[in-house]
Order: C-alpha cells, then sequence, then structure tokens
C-alpha cells in the first residue's frame, strides 16, 4: 500500500610501506605516514549500518508479484534483501508500525530510486507521525511514478506540519473523476480536514460532498466519509447522527463480507 544517495563505496585503505621496486615516495604523497594511517584505521573502524533481522521464513516470493516486478533492475541479491524487507513491512504495518518503519528504511537504502520503496518508506513515516520525511518520500515517489495514488498523504502530512494551505494547493489541477475511488475518498476527507484547520467549515462540507457520500454503494472508505460528514455537520449546528448511524453499519457490513462493495440499503 514519493533521492538519497546510494552508499558510498568504502574506498581501498592506501598500503602502510611501498614495494621497494617503487623507490622513494613521489612528491604528490603530501600527507605524513602517520596521518594517513589514521585516516584510513577511521574509515575501516567506521560502523557499518545495521539491519533489522529477516526472519528465515520471510522470502522474496512472498511479495506481491507487481510489487517484485518492480524491483528487477536491481541485483538478485538486492532483490531478495529489498523484497524481505517490504514483505514485513506488509506484515507489520497494522500491528507495529515502528517496527514496520525500520524495515523500510533498510529496503531504502538498498533500493533508494525504485518507486514503490519510496512510497513505502514514506507510508511507514506517515504512520509514526513523521510527516516531514513522508512528505518527502511521497512527493519523491509521485515525481518518479506519476501517481496521485498518496496524494491523500500528502495532504494531510501538510497538515500535521501545520500548513493546510500547501495541503490544498498539492491537489489544486488534479482531475479526481480519474483517481480510483477509494483514492478519491480518501483525498475529499484529507481536504475537508484541511479546510475545518483553516475555519472554512461549509468549504469542509463541500469537499464531503462527492458521488460516494451515499449508502448506496459502500466502500472501504465509507465508513470514515460518513463519520468525517457527520462530524462537519455538527460543526455547522447541524444533526449528524444519520451519518453516524450510516457509518456504523457500514462498517459492520463490511466486516461480515469479502465483497469490495456493498449496498446497504438492501443489507437493512
Amino acid at each position: 500500500m514519493e533521492k538519497r544517495s546510494p552508499r558510498r563505496k568504502a574506498s581501498d585503505a592506501r598500503p602502510s610501506s611501498r614495494e621497494k621496486k617503487f623507490g622513494p615516495k613521489k612528491s604528490f604523497d603530501k600527507k605524513p605516514p602517520r596521518e594517513r594511517r589514521s585516516q584510513d584505521d577511521r574509515r575501516d573502524s567506521k560502523p557499518r549500518e545495521k539491519f533489522p533481522d529477516l526472519p528465515e521464513e520471510i522470502q522474496a516470493e512472498d511479495l506481491h508479484i507487481s510489487v517484485r516486478a518492480q524491483l528487477k533492475t536491481l541485483s538478485e541479491e538486492n532483490q531478495e534483501f529489498v523484497a524481505r524487507h517490504l514483505q514485513m513491512v506488509a506484515l507489520l504495518i497494522d500491528t507495529d508500525p515502528k517496527r514496520a518503519h525500520e524495515h523500510a528504511i533498510a529496503a531504502s537504502k538498498k533500493a533508494g530510486r525504485i518507486a514503490v520503496v519510496r512510497e513505502t518508506l514514506g507510508v511507514t513515516a506517515y504512520t509514526i507521525g513523521d510527516y516531514a520525511l513522508a512528505l518527502r518520500e511521497l512527493l519523491t515517489h509521485r515525481r518518479i511514478s506519476g501517481s496521485n495514488d498518496q496524494l491523500p498523504l500528502i495532504v494531510d502530512s501538510e497538515r500535521g506540519l501545520g500548513r493546510p494551505a500547501k495541503g490544498l494547493a498539492a491537489a489544486t489541477g488534479v482531475d479526481r473523476s480519474k483517481l480510483p475511488v477509494g483514492v478519491r475518498i480518501n483525498l475529499a476527507i484529507a481536504l475537508s480536514g484541511a479546510r475545518l484547520d483553516l475555519g472554512q467549515v461549509e468549504l469542509a462540507k463541500q469537499e464531503l460532498e462527492i458521488p460516494e457520500l451515499t449508502p448506496k454503494t459502500v466502500f472501504e472508505q465509507s465508513p470514515l466519509l460518513f463519520r468525517s460528514y457527520a462530524e462537519v455537520l455538527r460543526e455547522l449546528g447541524q444533526d449528524g447522527s444519520k451519518w453516524d448511524e450510516l457509518a456504523d453499519r457500514a462498517e459492520k457490513a463490511l466486516s461480515e463480507t469479502e465483497e469490495e462493495t456493498l449496498n446497504l440499503m438492501e443489507a437493512k
């Protein structure tokens, strides 16, 4: 569910002495041997990056094939490393977001130019409340991939940084009718929240009045949409209990079916 610089290659240490056939040191050896040795020692003693442990049972093949396909430009070793860490993110994101974020960071160290990796790091950063990192990564993902799928989190990250107006600006010019329905609903919720942050309550209500604001066709994101609408109605001094009730019913109905959408009117 937006570059880091690649890791620098460690330089080979200079030899502490020259073979006799090279004769005395040339003029370009400006630094004394002691200083050169101390620099080399510092390079050699630099601690290596420590990555979170990967359980043996977690295999690259466990990751969805559509995600693995995006890793094909990496070496085989890095493909396996990154895929296993991304699979750990998928397993942990709901139960242990902090650990999930650590695995996302590990993946990014080996695949910082891969869009899905930057997207994953952005999502985990958002989940733990690091909105600055989330914004940077999600904007990078958007630039690399051309996708607006994480636009709701971009808007909400700007809100988290206390910049709701910038959140609204991030969605300017986007044709919402072309967004996947789940993204469109989440974007409406995020934009409504930004309007509330700015004290624009009537506009916050209008942001939520999208075609999906109906009990006739309920999606995974509908309960939150309904509750958000109820909250805005109360901000306007109106009764939002109808939409709270619909949210509860939608949540219950969705938990009892494997269907992606359902009709609450029929489920009554």
